[in-house]
Formats: structure tokens, C-alpha cells, sequence
């Protein structure tokens, strides 16, 4: 089954997408999801100008020797823009394969392993009230596990705060990338934080019962030992996990926070490959993969690096925010629900454009997902919808402390 084209298509409903379309001989279609937020047209270029004309002619059953030549080919390996663009051929072959075979997808992946996948919902507020009223949405909408995020005092604008004015006037409430023309600029304090957070956790466990898991991400913008401080500090409100406490490139980081801490950790929404995991998982220092589908290779580099880990008790927990295109959730879905050492799922809803231009099959109800029995991934692109949406100039905020340095958002 040959491959005769393969179409890079931009759109921007909601926000950027990079969507690759691969066609084969017999007229069966794949899509694979190439978004990297911020950086989304250096994905594209990567892909049309470098990776397309590699694809034609080659055969699309031949999943895995397409990541080999994709990955050892290029010579310069890794990174997040040439991985985001492996994935994309890697998740639209997939896709392809379990066409042909008439299955969905996680069929051909060993079948379920699970009936659902549990999800958890970001809950976040300006202060206490809110933050309680958002908590009662999402539990409203069905989650069973809630991220919860708060305002700092003192800070203007904190990470995952959806209430908070953004740089271009809009909440973020499932997009934190602003639609401005230079990334907006934040501040940042982190012992104001590290003093802050640990009461929130005892006001929602007060207010919500010790039963309801509750996960935090720290989004990378504490040292090791702070993060071992913050880690203790919330040992008495149980959270199912503390994410990217610390920027994770020196992997050997976690080992003090490992040592100070028994709160569960979540590493990896930045990584792109096994050898960031590396030390982490063969130490034992993490709790929770959570690299995502689309940049980290595809489903067939993601089912090797989460059977690596399982081979340690580690669990999956994808990244799965509104900047995962629809059809990167769906991979993401058919992996959890094929998987033995599934963990939780990140699930944000997409605005009505986004499933406007991307017709899905997934479903959640009670609190878990399912990527549904349509043959392949479950997801169809409709081109003329995509096409009202070209692609607009959009920018994860920074930050600055107190004293004008740069720091992790």
C-alpha cells in the first residue's frame, strides 16, 4: 500500500494547529497531529519541505521502519520540532493500518486492557471561592479527579489560572498562547508560592473530603530543593501527583527532591524521547510519565517508552491540553486504553471551532474517556472548515522576577 501524497494543513480555530494528511494508493486516508505550540510553522516547514518528499512512494504498512528512517536519516536527532514531525507520519500510518484492517486503532495495539480512561479536569481561581466554584464545575461535568491551580498574592498573573486577564483581553480558560504578536510577559515569586499553595490544598481538602484526587503542577518554575519543600509541605493533603517540579534536562535533579518527599511526581510534558527519561525512570524517581503522542515520536515511541517504564511501577499520564490537536488526543486515547500501566489522562475540552474543523468519536462520560470503535483513530479533518481558519501569530507567556530575570513560566 503505497503513500502518493501527504498534506501539511495549518489552521487555527481556537488556535494552531499542524495537521499532516497521508493518502495512500488504494484511497485510504491517515492524520497525524505535528502541533507545537508557539513553534507551530517551523513543524510545518520541517514537515513539507523536508519530510513529505520522503514519504511518496513508500510503503504505509511499514510503521516502524518509517520511524527509523525518519529518526536516523536526518542525522541531527531529537528535538522537539523534528519529533512533533515524526509523530505526525507515525500516528497518520497508524491511523491508515487500522483503516485498512477495519478496527479501531487500539485493537491493533493489543486490545483494551481497560472498560475507560480516567481523566482529570483543571480546576483553578483568583482566590478560595472561585477556586471551590471551579472545582464544582468540573465535578458537574463529571470529573473524578481534579489539577488544581490558584492565584499567588502579590503575583499579577500565575500559570493555569483561567479568570485571570491575558496580554490580548481574553481568558484562557482552554488556551494559555495569546493571539499577540510578542509573547506576553508575567512575574513571578517563588517563596511568595511555596508560602501560599500548601494552605489552598488544607482549605479544598476541608472543603471537598480527603476522597477526591487532586493533582498540582508546579510547570518547572522551582530549584530542586524548593521543590523538595513544596513536595513535603503538601504530604498531608494526599495529591495524586505534584508535576514538573523542577525543569527536568538534569535528570539527576530528582534525586534530592526523591529524598525529601513522598508525594507522587509527574515528569515530562517537555520531553521528546526515551533519553530524557533516561536516569528517571531506571532510578525510580518519578511516579508518572507525561510526555505527549505528538511530541514525543508518535504512538510507536510512546508504547516503548511506557513499556520501559512499566518495567518499574511507573505509570502514564499524557499530556493532554488544548494545544494536542484532536487527533493527538485520540492516539493518545487509543494507547491508554490499550496499555497495562495506564495512570490518568489530561483532558481539556476544545472550543467549538476546533470540533467544528476536527470530527471526533471520542466520548467522555463519568469521568472517563474512550476513543470509541470507528475504524482507526476516530477523528476526520474537514478541510473546508479547516480553511476558514488560517493560521494567526500566537505566544506562551514569560516570566520575569522581581529583579527583571528571566524564569521558567
Amino acid at each position: 500500500m503505497k503513500i502518493v501524497a501527504a498534506d501539511v494543513i495549518v489552521s487555527s480555530p481556537d488556535r494552531n494547529f499542524v495537521t499532516l494528511k497521508i493518502t495512500t494508493d488504494d484511497g485510504i486516508t491517515g492524520l497525524g497531529d505535528g502541533t507545537l505550540n508557539g513553534r507551530e510553522l517551523s513543524v510545518a516547514s520541517y514537515l513539507r519541505d523536508h519530510v513529505v518528499p520522503l514519504l511518496i512512494g513508500r510503503d504505509a504498512h511499514r510503521i516502524e521502519d518509517a520511524w527509523q528512517f525518519l529518526y536516523r536519516s536526518a542525522y541531527w536527532r531529537r528535538g522537539p520540532v523534528t519529533m512533533a514531525a515524526i509523530a505526525a507520519v507515525d500516528v497518520a500510518l497508524w491511523d491508515i493500518k487500522a483503516k485498512a484492517a477495519g478496527m479501531p486503532l487500539y485493537q491493533l495495539l493489543g486490545g483494551a486492557s481497560r472498560t475507560g480512561i480516567m481523566a482529570y479536569g483543571h480546576a483553578s481561581g483568583r482566590d478560595l471561592p472561585e477556586l471551590f466554584d471551579s472545582i464544582r464545575r468540573h465535578l458537574d461535568l463529571g470529573f473524578r479527579s481534579i489539577r488544581v491551580q490558584t492565584s499567588v498574592p502579590g503575583i499579577n498573573a500565575v500559570y493555569g489560572v483561567a479568570a485571570q486577564p491575558s496580554a490580548d483581553g481574553k481568558r484562557y480558560d482552554y488556551e494559555p498562547a495569546q493571539r499577540t504578536p510578542l509573547p506576553a510577559e508575567e512575574d513571578w515569586d517563588t517563596r511568595s508560592y511555596l508560602r501560599h499553595l500548601p494552605g489552598v490544598f488544607e482549605a479544598v481538602r476541608g472543603e471537598f473530603g480527603p476522597e477526591l484526587p487532586l493533582l498540582h503542577d508546579g510547570h518547572h518554575r522551582m530549584t530542586p530543593i524548593q521543590a523538595a519543600k513544596l513536595g513535603k509541605a503538601l504530604e498531608p493533603y494526599d495529591l495524586f501527583w505534584l508535576e514538573d517540579c523542577t525543569p527536568a534536562e538534569n535528570q539527576e535533579a530528582l534525586r534530592l527532591v526523591r529524598q525529601h518527599t513522598t508525594t507522587p511526581l509527574a515528569i515530562g510534558e517537555i520531553f521528546n524521547t526515551v533519553w530524557d527519561y533516561q536516569t528517571l525512570i531506571r532510578e525510580q524517581l518519578i511516579d508518572y510519565v507525561r510526555s505527549a503522542v505528538t511530541h514525543t515520536g508518535g504512538i510507536t515511541a510512546m508504547r516503548k517508552l511506557l513499556d520501559f517504564a512499566a518495567q518499574y511501577q511507573i505509570k502514564s499520564g499524557i499530556h493532554g491540553p488544548t494545544d494536542i490537536s484532536p487527533v493527538g488526543m485520540a492516539a493518545a486515547l487509543h494507547l491508554d486504553l490499550a496499555i497495562h500501566n495506564f495512570g490518568i489522562q489530561e483532558f481539556m475540552q476544545h472550543g467549538a471551532l476546533t470540533n467544528e474543523v476536527f470530527r471526533q468519536s471520542f466520548t467522555f462520560t463519568d469521568g472517563y474517556l474512550h476513543p470509541g470503535e470507528q475504524p482507526g483513530l476516530g477523528v476526520e479533518l474537514d478541510e473546508e472548515a479547516a480553511a476558514k481558519f488560517p493560521y494567526v501569530p500566537a505566544y506562551l507567556p514569560f516570566n520575569r522576577l522581581q529583579d527583571g530575570t528571566v524564569h521558567d513560566w
